[in-house]
């Protein structure tokens, strides 16, 4: 949320300005004690500017323990395919037969490539029992 003293000097007006424009009705503002507040949006309505599109990621870790060199490679061919701008990176412990999969990309991305991990490795997600 911007002060009036900030949206007056981002637009280069004096701020007796912006608080006509405010009273006016013609800048919308939030009254929060005795100053007005600005919310990025209403600036963006006032000026005529678009809002900048906002940037959704998600950060996931998956472990799957029981696994074999086999498997291992089944996974990771079929992820890092199918990964499509999301980035996938597989750390495989051998000695503890544990994978860990990272995925980092879009929420669809992620949550695709998730799936793909259920069904290959034949797990329900929420109760960890096979299907």
């Amino acid at each position: 949320m911007y002060s009036v003293d900030q949206v007056a000097k981002l637009l280069g007006l004096h701020v007796k300005t912006v608080r006509a424009y405010v009273r006016d009705g013609r800048l919308n503002a939030v009254r929060i004690g005795k100053q007005y507040r600005i919310s990025p949006e209403d600036l963006a309505a006032f000026t005529g500017t678009p809002r900048p599109a906002r940037h959704l990621e998600a950060s996931t870790i998956v472990q799957l323990d029981g696994t074999d060199r086999a498997e291992v490679d089944r996974l990771s061919t079929l992820l890092i395919s199918a990964a499509e701008g999301a980035r996938v990176e597989i750390v495989h412990d051998e000695s503890r037969a544990t994978l860990k999969i990272i995925i980092l990309g879009g929420v669809a991305q992620t949550a695709g490539l998730l799936a793909l991990v259920e069904a290959i490795t034949g797990e329900h997600a929420d109760q960890g029992l096979p299907r």
